[in-house]
């Protein structure tokens, strides 16, 4: 009573609420400086640096490089948090922010996505050169380090996470890329080569060029004038016609439009297929629900665990993009509800364990952390494993049957389904009427209003018996035609909830959670990659043709008296752009006579293959 009698006084004394203290902490415990550190071609890199006021011992750097801005500028102005999570800024750490090379303060060229350069020589410079030279000069210059050094970030900063593991510097002792891109024609702007439309408004972060230092953005969005996002691009037709909105001074959309291929362009920027031989310890955290970054972390993880012998741990989570690094108490991905607490006690038993393991304890003993901590986003829990995937996991495969069946067992028959897929009236993404920046919640949206539109064929399970825990990737084998020249395939994997499912908080107004088709995992291939990525094809109109689309991994428990749904559909407007279903060499360049309409079929040889968990 005495202590609470003595915090309240303090907040009367003060005129401070416990929120404004706690916003306070940066200010009250650490120094901030700001500094200008010169790479090895010249050029100098913004870098914001806070430092604890506590100087009696020595503590490890933990650095972020992002293209998002440092800011606040200034050495009065500080952020209210600092570091990964709000444990590792309270217990003390010495925490560095830089611009990296032509973003906002810092000198130099931006460059989406630099390419790296294997054995650089002389004054040639990437990102992963960048890091080593912040990091020599931060170590030599900046009191009361300990010598070790930590990266971390989401998303974009992610990314440079991963590039800080290439030619890593020798006091990078830890690195955790979370949610971080890897490789361009697969992460966010692309999915297996389907242009996603629903971050055609982030080209404007990533296009325009600064011409100086900036503390301001330099770049401003598209103004649509109408919160229908599907009525929008509906409207605007072809993507040529959304050149009034981005110039050819925006570079990212010039470089989008004339690279609609996996050329070597975009190969070059891929950052996973050089993570070998890495040294540092790595922990890759994701989002089983990240619409933006799904891709990235777990093809990080499993590159440098097939490609290195270093310590290699992955974190996935039942969160959308970032969800991790906040501190809500309850965790939901728009209607559907995982629990309590879950990205604190992340940050407090597995981040901050992490990093202070290889940081101040210089790796010695045990970790205590398990080779792949996952959430089952089915029974809501946490599972350790010793590998991922799991080694109990067997691949177990369903055949998409006749009269919308979902079996174990192939039944010989040379049936198919079929549908009309229509431009002017592409299947929605979403029923949410708004326009989003990046879509999160759809990852988990109630998928009823697709099920029953007949552009879409369904594919359920009986009823189960018992539960089914699936654990790893899934790959849909189907057997397709089309009468066309060129066609997107969608496939969906749903959870289907009894009609006794109950309403939580989360559940929209106009939903309810009773036969609720929650989407667990969901891709397209732009069919005209379906040999290969680099040189795309037609296909030959009514050819029986098959094409494989990999799903990224699920953990994921499908409860006793549930079903399991497989949904395939050819438009999802306007998350990915419109295939105009006539081949043309570039879609960017696609004419509105190119769009029409076309009948597609399923073949009842297709199948879906699951990564299913023994008991």
């Amino acid at each position: 009573m005495k202590y609470i009698t003595l915090i309240v006084t303090f907040f009367i004394i003060t005129g401070l609420s416990a929120q404004e203290v706690e916003e306070n902490y940066a200010k009250e415990n650490y120094t901030k400086t700001e500094t200008y550190i010169t790479m090895r071609d010249g050029t100098k890199l913004h870098t914001t640096i806070y430092a604890p006021k506590d100087t009696s011992k020595k503590y490890p750097i933990l650095f972020q490089r992002t293209p998002y801005s440092s800011r606040p500028y200034g050495e009065d102005q500080f952020r209210s948090k600092i570091g990964p999570n709000e444990f590792m800024m309270k217990e003390g750490n010495i925490i560095v922010y830089q611009d990296v090379r032509g973003r906002w303060m810092s000198e130099g060229t931006y460059d989406n996505m630099r390419a790296y350069i294997p054995n650089k020589k002389g004054k040639q410079f990437d990102e992963a050169s960048d890091t080593y030279d912040s990091i020599d000069w931060l170590i030599k210059n900046v009191p009361n380090n300990n010598g070790n050094v930590g990266t971390w970030g989401i998303s974009y900063p992610g990314f440079y996470a991963t590039y800080a593991l290439l030619d890593a510097h020798p006091a990078l002792k830890a690195s955790s890329p979370q949610a971080p891109i890897g490789d361009f024609f697969f992460d966010d702007f692309h999915h297996n080569g389907a242009y996603l439309l629903s971050y055609w408004r982030a080209t404007a972060v990533f296009g325009y060029e600064k011409d100086g230092p900036k503390k301001e953005a330099w770049y401003e969005f598209p103004k649509l004038d109408t919160e229908d996002q599907y009525q929008f691009f509906l409207d605007v037709g072809p993507l040529s016609n959304l050149d009034e909105y981005y110039k050819e001074d925006n570079v990212f959309w010039t470089q989008l439009k004339e690279h609609p291929n996996y050329d070597e362009f975009w190969q070059s920027r891929g950052i996973i297929q050089h993570l070998k031989n890495i040294k540092p310890a790595v922990m890759v955290v994701g989002g089983l629900f990240d619409a933006e970054d799904l891709y990235g972390p777990f093809e990080t993880y499993e590159k440098i665990e097939n490609q290195s012998d270093n310590y290699n741990t992955v974190v996935f989570g039942p969160w959308s993009h970032g969800d991790w690094a906040r501190t809500k108490k309850r965790q939901a991905i728009g209607n559907v509800y995982f629990g309590d607490d879950i990205s604190e006690n992340f940050q407090k038993d597995i981040e901050t364990k992490f990093f202070n393991h290889f940081l101040k304890n210089n790796g010695k003993g045990d970790s205590g952390l398990p080779e792949a901590y996952m959430y089952d986003s089915g029974s809501n829990v946490w599972k350790s494993y010793t590998e991922w995937p799991p080694a109990k996991a067997q691949k177990k495969t369903f055949w998409l049957q006749s009269n919308g069946r979902l079996n174990p067992v192939a039944e010989r028959s040379y049936t198919f389904e079929e549908f009309v897929s229509d431009p002017k009236k592409p299947v929605p993404y979403s029923e949410d009427i708004k326009v989003v920046f990046t879509p999160r919640k759809y990852m988990t949206d109630d998928q009823r209003f697709a099920a029953r539109r007949p552009d879409v064929l369904t594919f359920t399970t009986p009823v189960l018996e018992e539960d089914m825990t699936m654990a790893g990737d899934i790959i849909a084998k189907l057997k397709v035609a089309t009468t066309g020249t060129d066609s997107d395939w969608i496939v969906k994997v749903i959870d289907i909830y009894p009609g006794d499912a109950k309403d939580t908080e989360e559940t929209q107004d106009h939903l309810k959670m009773s036969n609720y088709h929650m989407m667990v995992r969901s891709e397209v291939l732009r069919g005209r990659f379906r040999n290969s990525f680099s040189n795309p094809e037609p296909f030959v109109a009514n050819e029986k043709t098959a094409i494989a689309i990999k799903l990224q991994d699920i953990h994921h428990t499908f409860k006793k008296g549930h079903k399991i749904q497989v949904q395939v559909q050819s438009t999802w407007f306007p998350y990915i752009d419109l295939n105009p279903q006539t081949y043309v060499d570039n879609i960017f360049e696609a004419k509105e006579s190119d769009f029409t309409k076309q009948t597609h079929k399923v073949f009842n040889d297709s199948s879906i293959e699951f990564m299913i968990l023994e008991k």
